[in-house]
């Protein structure tokens, strides 16, 4: 297992100092060390919507990614056209009114064109102003419907937040804004146990894949991308 004291220093780095960096590059140092762009700021080049060829629904305005707005039967999740197997993914999101958004990972087209059957998600939502009662597991930062976040803070609507996923083998970990809110092994004993204790228990592929695409929902609500990258560990 590796040790992960460097990727948390370099979170908290990261995020104090979001607004110095020019959006959608990398710098020097980071290319050095393996990151790659999956959002170039302009286009939607590189991912799809799952389970299919085109891409429809999300646009692309000022360096920022948009999903519709209105929900999947009008843009559709889309994933990567790459697939990764243990990686380190870092992105900015900010949530409108009552939107509900997710990313997922590990996601595998042969099992289901529907993406949230396959892949973990990554829950983002406007927590703070959601209408109805939420369980634990589904704040943002979750593990969805599996893992509740510890200590998660989100920001105002009118700013983005910080989000890093670190899947290393089994070993995954959920940051948010700097700080560490899930960490859980796939496929131990108590994931297996989590699984059929949750919704998840009537998909017999969710979370089986041993790589898989990254996945942004457009679930319901505006929810917004920028500074997409991920390094292959």
């Amino acid at each position: 297992m590796k040790q992960f004291f460097s990727v948390a220093l370099a979170a908290v780095l990261i995020t104090s100092c979001v607004s110095q960096n020019k959006m959608n590059t990398l710098t020097e140092q980071e290319k050095q060390e393996g990151w790659e762009l999956l959002f170039d700021g302009k286009t939607t080049k590189g991912w799809h919507t799952f389970g299919k060829k085109s891409i429809s629904g999300w646009t692309v305005k000022d360096g920022v990614l948009h999903n519709s707005g209105i929900g999947s039967d009008s843009g559709g999740d889309i994933a990567t056209d790459e697939v990764y197997d243990s990686f380190e993914l870092y992105l900015e999101w900010k949530a409108t009114n009552e939107s509900n958004s997710g990313i997922f990972y590990l996601a595998d087209e042969k099992f289901s064109d529907v993406i949230y059957e396959t892949g973990p998600e990554y829950q983002l939502l406007d927590d703070k102003g959601w209408p109805t009662e939420l369980s634990p597991s589904q704040y943002s930062g979750a593990n969805y419907d599996m893992n509740p976040p510890v200590g998660a803070e989100v920001k105002p609507l009118d700013e983005f937040n910080v989000t890093r996923i670190i899947v290393d083998g089994p070993h995954v970990e959920h940051w948010l804004n700097g700080k560490k809110v899930v960490e859980y092994e796939l496929w131990s004993p108590q994931w297996y146990q989590d699984k059929a204790n949750s919704k998840w228990a009537e998909f017999p592929n969710y979370g089986m894949a041993k790589k898989g695409r990254i996945g942004l929902q457009d679930h319901g609500g505006l929810t917004m991308f920028r500074n997409i990258k991920i390094r292959r560990l």
